[in-house]
């Protein structure tokens, strides 16, 4: 096998993502793991420098372009589900302060992909109570803090509709005081997470960013 040295970054980049993105739109893997697995088929190693490996924004786009190509028949009306779904539950959690994240909001979700809530309240344990009241049977696990601070309590269950497949839900419990600063635009005008007015507005517009709606 030729060193990697003699390899084009550019060109490895670009093909360890298109292989990443159809592992995550076929399969469900996590971009983690996809990564990974990509870089052995395509280098034939799993530990490659980082030059070679393509950042999630670039595995990103490739998603959006596989699934544009040989998903668009059932891709947009499974979004679009996850997204009804998605708010419904954000309306039920109303008061512990929900905001949708991941592959519902930016738009890449598909079959295999589940809806990914965070919850912003003085105790998030209330959270857990609700849904003991409401008679959903979750279980518990734990979620990195998308600071970096640790790690978060989430609530994890299935979302049973009448006559169609289950949705997974997850919902990360945090305090009310990591919002601050946690819903500003990135430099492209994207969010990574919405609170119901934003996604209320993808519903109307889907064709539409993920932006900052609603305050």
């Amino acid at each position: 096998m030729a060193r990697k040295s003699h390899f084009d970054p550019q060109r490895v980049r670009e093909e360890i993502a298109i292989a990443a993105a159809r592992m995550i739109a076929e399969e469900g893997l996590d971009y983690a793991t996809a990564k990974r697995k990509a870089a052995r088929q395509v280098v034939g190693e799993s530990k490659i420098g980082g030059e070679f490996l393509p950042d999630n924004d670039q595995i990103e786009e490739e998603i959006r372009e596989y699934q544009a190509i040989f998903q668009s028949d059932s891709q947009p009306a499974m979004l679009r589900r996850m997204r009804e779904t998605a708010l419904e539950w954000m309306e039920r959690l109303k008061p512990f302060d929900p905001y949708l994240t991941g592959a519902v909001l930016n738009g890449t979700a598909g079959e295999h992909s589940d809806i990914h809530l965070q919850c912003f309240c003085d105790n998030p344990k209330e959270v857990a109570i609700y849904l003991l009241n409401a008679n959903i049977q979750y279980d518990v696990s734990e979620t990195r803090h998308f600071a970096g601070r640790g790690y978060v309590e989430t609530l994890s269950f299935l979302h049973r509709a009448r006559g169609e497949e289950p949705m997974g839900v997850h919902i990360a419990l945090y305090d009310t005081n990591d919002l601050r600063g946690a819903v500003r635009a990135d430099g492209r005008g994207r969010l990574a997470r919405a609170n119901a007015a934003a996604v209320r507005a993808l519903l109307d517009h889907p064709d539409s960013p993920p932006l900052e709606i609603g305050g």
